[in-house]
């Protein structure tokens, strides 16, 4: 085993040159298109891919060749109810790759201009809408709407600012089914006493946000920050990774549940980021702390641990560091190594030690993905 964790870190943490704390913006306008990317970030993704610009390229080529991201997709449902768990768990991966088909497809859209694209991710939404009736409040509720919720808008956001034949019909035919089945999930997950671990938060927070800022809503975006920030929740920037090591609320229980979270505190940061808000450098840039614990123990490397006591006391018996699904890859890291290396100029040795390993970055349905192509302001030489 490797035992520079520590070494690095001190000098990451010590050498930090960090953004001034969050500059919240006040402005009632919204940028549109503004979840995840704006029109200059769009435009950038495409000239990459006409370009065949490299390492880019080959995560296109994955999006490309992806089952769900194709014009001629078979969709599974739609369904009347859909579920993770429960007596209608059996639609889970079905309504799963149906919402990665809008998703995709709309990428797809964005980086070949190709109308087809665009069409196909319209069609699947609106079966869906024409269709579902009801998300039932089952365990997995919260994770259902935050995970495919969040590819819904990323697909109304950028369809309705880039594409013509997204008529004002037809995106308020989606837009009622997430109003009426999608955001009250979310309100009953924000209202209720916590009692998840830490990666439901933000995975929840991405598609709350996302609609906020697709339905033009100030309240729930700035709803969506204060969770981020001061929820007495495991998924909040404080309660989810340790400000002294980066170790992760999660790191006792399993490898893939921590990377999963710092992913989603990612897309949730980069979202924001792209309205003028800063939560990237929350706590002393504590998020790209959390990376490099995650990707060091990940890589091999030995990294402290200590018995967390979680927010809820239900997760609080993991006296080791759980090398279950350690190794394994999840398309998160470009992310936010683009923001803090290539905007910002600071170090994320270990990150990139595990993007130069697993490059390029692909999809695994709960994640933005495609990082390599997504989310590429400065090419790693």
């Amino acid at each position: 085993m490797k035992h520079s964790f520590l070494i690095i870190l001190l000098f990451t943490v010590f050498s930090l040159q960090t953004v001034p704390a969050q500059n919240l913006s006040n402005a009632q306008d919204f940028v549109h298109p503004g979840v995840l990317h704006n029109k200059d970030d769009m435009q950038h993704i495409s000239r990459l891919v006409s370009e065949k610009s490299e390492p880019a390229y080959g995560s296109f080529l994955l999006l490309m060749n992806h089952p769900c991201a194709q014009i001629d997709y078979k969709m599974r449902g739609p369904f009347r109810i859909i579920s993770r768990d429960g007596e209608f768990g059996n639609t889970k991966s079905s309504m799963e790759a149906d919402f990665s088909s809008a998703y995709l497809n709309t990428l797809m859209w964005i980086c070949t201009g190709n109308e087809a694209h665009a069409n196909k991710a319209l069609d699947v939404l609106t079966a869906y809408a024409d269709t579902l009736e009801i998300i039932p409040d089952t365990n997995d509720a919260p994770l259902l709407v935050g995970l495919e919720g969040f590819k819904i808008m990323y697909t109304l956001e950028a369809l309705k600012y880039t594409y013509k034949g997204a008529t004002e019909e037809k995106l308020s035919h989606i837009s009622r089914m997430f109003k009426d089945i999608f955001i009250p999930v979310m309100e009953r997950f924000y209202s209720r006493p916590p009692y998840t671990n830490g990666n439901w938060g933000p995975i929840v927070t991405k598609a709350y946000m996302a609609a906020a800022i697709y339905f033009n809503n100030r309240d729930m975006y700035d709803k969506a920050i204060d969770f981020y920030l001061n929820a007495r929740d495991n998924g909040t920037i404080a309660n989810y990774i340790d400000g002294e090591t980066g170790q992760i609320q999660e790191s006792g229980r399993d490898q893939p549940h921590c990377i999963l979270g710092v992913g989603a505190m990612a897309t949730v940061c980069e979202i924001a980021y792209k309205q003028g808000d800063d939560l990237y450098s929350a706590l002393d840039n504590r998020l790209m702390k959390g990376y490099e614990y995650v990707a060091a123990y990940n890589l091999g490397y030995d990294v402290p641990y200590k018995q967390w006591t979680d927010i809820t006391g239900k997760y609080s018996n993991w006296t080791v560091i759980s090398t279950n699904g350690r190794g394994r890859h999840m398309p998160v890291f470009e992310l936010a190594y683009n923001h803090y290396v290539n905007r910002l100029g600071l170090q994320m040795p270990f990150t990139l030690e595990k993007i130069l390993k697993n490059r390029p970055e692909g999809y695994d349905r709960d994640q933005p993905g495609f990082g390599t192509l997504l989310f590429n302001n400065i090419q790693i030489k």
